[in-house]
Formats: C-alpha cells, structure tokens, sequence
C-alpha cells in the first residue's frame, strides 16, 4: 500500500512534537510513490516497526495515495483469489468446513481492503485455521469494516 501525507501529518511534522523521532524518520519518506514495505525497509535501522505506521494512520497523518487505491483493489481481488483456491484444496464436507471455505475468503478481503490500519486485523484472519476462529475475529471485524460490509460475511460463518 502507498500512502502520501495528509495536511494534518504536514503540521505535525512542522510542529516536532507530536512524532517521536522514528515515527518523524518514517514520516518523511512517505511520499505517495513509496509503498509501506520500503519505507519499513529503509527505516529498519532506526528500528520503525509496522504499529508506529498504523499510529500515524490512525492519527490521520498518513492517507492511501490515490495511485495506492487502485493497486489495492487489484491486489485484494488476487489474494482473495488465491486465499479461495488455498481454501478449496482443503478436504472435507462437513457443515463447518463448508463454512470456513465461503467465510474465509470474504474475511481476508474485507480486513486486506483496510490497508495498513486492519494490518494486525488481517493476519489475524490469514492465521485462522477454523470457523471458530473466523467467528472470534467477527467482532473486531464488524467494528473495522461496519457492519453493513460485514453482512455476508455473518451469513456464510452462521450458516
């Protein structure tokens, strides 16, 4: 994902004391050309890790680029493809696993849709091996994506 400032990140930048140094660091180089994978390999030095880059989004300092836009969906569309093709080897009929295979892909792309601020959200959902563990994310999905997007996702894990 690209992300480029925002005026409120251009004035906390200016303002020196709303950044710590690394966040500034990381802050500085998001130029609405560079993805989040490079800024974080750049600034892995100063050691910027993935949290204090979903603060600065959280806090409205960073916005995806419209270049980024784009490129997200295309990317959602190819890994919900292969999360689903992963999915459909999988053996099994019963009711549970039937579930999880329409579940699953639906939930990796509404939490990949949300960019760097559903980052842990998403591996969360990358890491769910069951219907059970789909269900205990459902909440924290529901909060991130609302619960009119969150709808058929609801029907395919409840059956």
């Amino acid at each position: 994902m690209i992300y480029a400032k925002t005026e409120a990140g251009q004035q906390a930048l200016k303002d020196r004391s709303l950044l710590t140094p690394r966040q500034r660091s990381a802050f500085i180089l998001f130029d609405g050309k560079r993805s989040v994978s490079q800024v974080l390999e750049a600034t892995a030095g100063l050691g910027v890790t993935p949290a204090e880059l979903v603060e600065l989004v959280e806090l409205g300092f960073l916005t995806p680029s419209q270049q980024s836009m784009g490129k997200a969906a295309a990317a959602t569309a190819h890994a919900t493809a292969h999360a689903a093709a992963v999915v459909a080897r999988q053996e099994g009929s019963d009711a549970a696993d039937d579930r999880y295979k329409k579940a699953y892909p639906l939930a990796a792309q509404l939490t990949g849709a949300l960019g760097l601020r559903g980052f842990r959200l998403n591996l969360a959902v990358e890491g769910a091996a069951d219907v059970e563990a789909l269900l205990a994310l459902l909440p924290k999905i529901r909060d991130a994506v609302g619960a009119g997007k969150c709808r058929e996702l609801e029907q395919a894990l409840k059956g």
